[in-house]
């Protein structure tokens, strides 16, 4: 008989935890599924372990030179046989029901894409450290979080449908899928641990920047395809902002200042119609306008002094700067503030958080780092720890985030109704470690020097 699920597990080394994930599936309440299990080129006795389960009735092994993710995923769709399929990671592992609901969800609704579970963390031993639990999908109305790229059960003709996995991108199946997805079909979850996913030193997930930058080619390469991004205009509010004896703007790092690196960085995008830079005082409008290379996309204008006062929000410097470029002949869809305190700020970040409005269709975006610091408020009688962050269970509604990178982008019509940038569905891009250094001190300001004398800037390479 045709299985209804198919489970397979890809491994590439993974000897140590592989039979763990293979009993998994063999031992699930639910047995309408076939199991492939798909060796990519290991080097260790993984096959070892694997070929013990060549004769189990419900089992088929693929043996193959070092392919890769996304390339393995394709062999497994054309391969399975199954309405739904499933990936397991061969160093998670199953909840021994975890089919039997997935597959249930799915049948009960037709339009259902994916479906995917809340899961439990556990450490190289198998113990369980931590229980993660995603938002109610029945309430979602925000797409940027996406499911979990293993343990996800997608029904196969939608995934044909849609053209399979990208095989340009070596890791992230999980994120090309989900933006494909909310696409065309609908998307939720199961808010119940179903798998068990094992945290330690070789999994992918711990290479956050080859993780982010992928992301990003992902984004990139679904708008260049299936949508437009809005005429957008980057404003660069600048002051003089002394940190010791040295004035930020003008600071020169490679033989041009932060300021010029930045404005080449936003001129560098195309996806930017126009950049403005907005100057608050005369002495620095001048020393701005002779430092600062001539362009058709951009433009230096002085903002009036009261609008840089410490307690002014941005709305009538860029209200300015939006009524100079409409003078232009320019028809701005789109607002993006870029701060001059990330001096790693690259032009592909800029086109990411472009994309990312387009995408999720969202009022504003705001580029992010989780902060898994722990917070305290003192209640006058002791430090209480904010947002339970020393709970076992991570609830998604908890997670903290920090402003990040220093970009903001909202559409006009959301800006001019609610006279700011970050207000309305506000969709998050998160940025790497480097990209959301900011310098405000003499302290960062060292450490910046001490990185520029190694390398040139980012946004330069």
């Amino acid at each position: 008989m045709t299985p209804l699920v198919t489970v397979y597990i890809t491994s590439f080394n993974y000897q140590r935890f592989i039979r763990e994930s293979i009993e998994s599936v063999l031992n699930q309440t639910f047995q309408n599924f076939e199991l492939i299990i798909i060796d990519d080129g290991s080097t260790d006795n993984s096959l070892e372990v694997i070929e013990e389960y060549r004769f189990h009735d419900k089992v088929r092994i693929i043996h193959q030179t070092n392919k890769g993710l996304n390339i393995t995923n394709n062999i497994a769709m054309r391969a399975a046989q199954g309405k739904y399929i499933i990936r397991l990671d061969a160093d998670d592992f199953l909840r021994e029901d975890a089919l039997q609901v997935m597959s249930s969800k799915l049948e009960s609704n037709d339009e259902l894409g994916l479906i995917f579970p809340d899961y439990y963390y556990v450490d190289e031993a198998g113990e369980i450290i931590g229980e993660e639990r995603r938002h109610n999908f029945e309430e979602v109305s925000l797409y940027d979080q996406p499911a979990h790229g293993a343990c996800t059960m997608i029904r196969l003709s939608f995934l044909k449908r849609s053209g399979g996995y990208n095989e340009s991108f070596t890791c992230q199946d999980g994120y090309d899928l989900w933006i494909k997805f909310i696409s065309h079909y609908k998307v939720t979850n199961i808010n119940e641990p179903l798998f068990y996913y094992r945290q330690h030193g070789d999994s992918l997930s711990s290479n956050e920047d080859r993780i982010l930058s992928t992301r990003k080619k992902i984004k990139d390469v679904f708008v260049g395809q299936h949508l437009t991004t809005p005429v957008t205009t980057a404003v660069i509010p600048v002051r003089n902002t002394l940190i010791g004896d040295v004035n930020w703007p003008l600071f020169e790092v490679n033989g041009k200042t932060v300021l010029e690196h930045k404005v080449d960085t936003c001129l560098r995008s195309t996806k930017l119609s126009a950049v403005v830079v907005s100057v608050a005082e005369e002495d620095l409008y001048q020393k701005v306008v002779d430092k600062i290379s001539f362009s058709d996309r951009l433009t230096i204008i002085k903002r009036p002094s009261e609008f840089a006062e410490k307690d002014q929000s941005l709305f009538k410097t860029i209200q300015q700067c939006l009524e100079h470029v409409s003078s232009t002949g320019l028809s701005t869809e789109a607002i993006m503030s870029v701060s001059l305190e990330h001096p790693f700020l690259d032009v592909d970040m800029i086109d990411d958080v472009i994309n990312t409005i387009s995408i999720f269709n969202s009022d504003s975006v705001i580029t992010v780092r989780p902060d898994n610091n722990m917070y305290y408020q003192h209640t006058g009688h002791t430090l209480k720890p904010i947002s339970n962050q020393d709970k076992f269970i991570k609830l998604e509604r908890e997670a903290i985030y920090k402003s990040a990178g220093g970009v903001v982008l909202s559409t006009i019509k959301n800006f001019e109704k609610n006279e700011r940038l970050i207000s309305g569905k506000t969709s998050h891009v998160i940025v790497d470690q480097r990209t959301g250094f900011k310098v405000e001190s003499s302290f960062e300001l060292d450490l910046f020097k001490a990185q520029v004398s190694q390398r040139s800037l980012l946004s330069d390479s």
